[in-house]
């Protein structure tokens, strides 16, 4: 006599475990390798993107991420290059807010350089998304537009206010850079707790050539822990947002700051996200170039039997740990793979 499925172990509808048992809950997806700004420790001066024909359809983004939500995921984070660059974005956004309706997805979440959001926030805000995070690595112009290879800081902060004042709420991220922004981190901490908006200290992760030499940029979160340090108080809280920062309380400001540190401290133990590229490539690990073709699947059927099948391989292979390492020789980046890729 044969036992019955359950249905939640029957294709399509099994959680995500991977072989070391940590249960992936978090998706995030690239919609775009395009960026209109070319930031020195994620992009080259000159970039070559990828075919528009190489990159998954709306409705493809739609199906893999609706596939993943089937299977667990409550928190989708949409990323770029930067998303609010591509073509019917707000539609994908529009069409994904059903599974919020539905409770199966928990948070539906953007990373953004701010430069679109004065004319989309509010949309973004109609279609159910309630957090942002938006890059922000200095308040001085000029050093703003030498991190940025020329954007213009005017912009970004007119976003920012947009988008609280359509109700997002606004986190700041923020990659600690020696001799261009290590010396006013402190600043832009206070300036981000006095808007009353959280603040996220980032190591430079060694991915892809961007024409700078990472060992001249990388600064180590435990130095500016102590820096900071010298000037206020930092309380170590327990809190998680389900992502790789550890945060404190500053007590003199009253907000709360995060530090992600992959090289210094890495995160790894409690790893729940993967990653699909924009052109649908799965990557298990940001740190890691393994890989499964989502594409492929994608396209091959119209049932999502494959899909799983293919999600199921790479839950298997997603790794420990990744190779993160800032080597002093001045070798080639861990990664070829840029950070616009994944979206990080």
């Amino acid at each position: 006599m044969s036992i019955p499925i359950s249905p939640a172990d029957q294709p399509g509808k099994r959680t995500l475990v991977d072989g070391f048992f940590r249960t992936v809950t978090y998706l995030r997806v690239s919609v775009t390798d395009r960026c209109d700004l070319r930031c020195v420790y994620c992009m080259s001066r000159d970039m070559t993107f990828l075919p528009k024909k190489e990159l998954l359809t709306l409705d493809e983004l739609d199906r893999i991420c609706s596939a993943f939500v089937a299977r667990g995921v409550r928190k989708l984070r949409l990323t770029g290059g930067e998303p609010l660059m591509r073509r019917g974005f707000l539609d994908l956004v529009r069409s994904l807010s059903r599974h919020l309706k539905s409770e199966a997805l928990q948070e539906l979440a953007l990373t953004t350089n701010g430069t679109h959001l004065s004319k989309y926030a509010a949309d973004l805000a109609a279609f159910g998304v309630r957090r942002i995070n938006v890059s922000l690595d200095s308040l001085d112009s000029e050093v703003f537009k030498k991190i940025t290879r020329g954007g213009d800081i005017a912009v970004v902060l007119e976003g920012i206010a947009a988008a609280r004042e359509a109700g997002l709420k606004v986190k700041i991220n923020t990659v600690a850079l020696r001799d261009l922004n290590e010396a006013s981190l402190e600043s832009l901490v206070e300036w981000s707790h006095a808007k009353g908006l959280e603040i996220t200290l980032i190591e430079t992760m060694p991915l892809g050539d961007t024409g700078e030499d990472r060992t001249d940029q990388y600064v180590p979160l435990s130095r500016v822990r102590s820096q900071l340090e010298k000037r206020y108080t930092l309380v170590d809280l327990p809190d998680t947002s389900g992502g790789p920062a550890r945060y404190v309380r500053v007590a003199e400001t009253g907000g709360r700051l995060g530090f992600i540190t992959p090289l210094t401290q890495n995160f790894c133990e409690t790893c729940n996200r993967v990653r699909v590229s924009c052109n649908g490539t799965l990557f298990m690990c940001l740190g890691k170039d393994d890989q499964v073709d989502l594409r492929q699947a994608v396209r091959a059927s119209s049932s999502d039997v494959l899909l799983n099948e293919a999600i199921d391989t790479a839950m298997r292979r997603k790794p420990l740990g990744h190779d993160f390492v800032i080597d002093r020789r001045g070798q080639s980046p861990t990664l070829a793979r840029h950070m616009s890729v994944t979206g990080g």
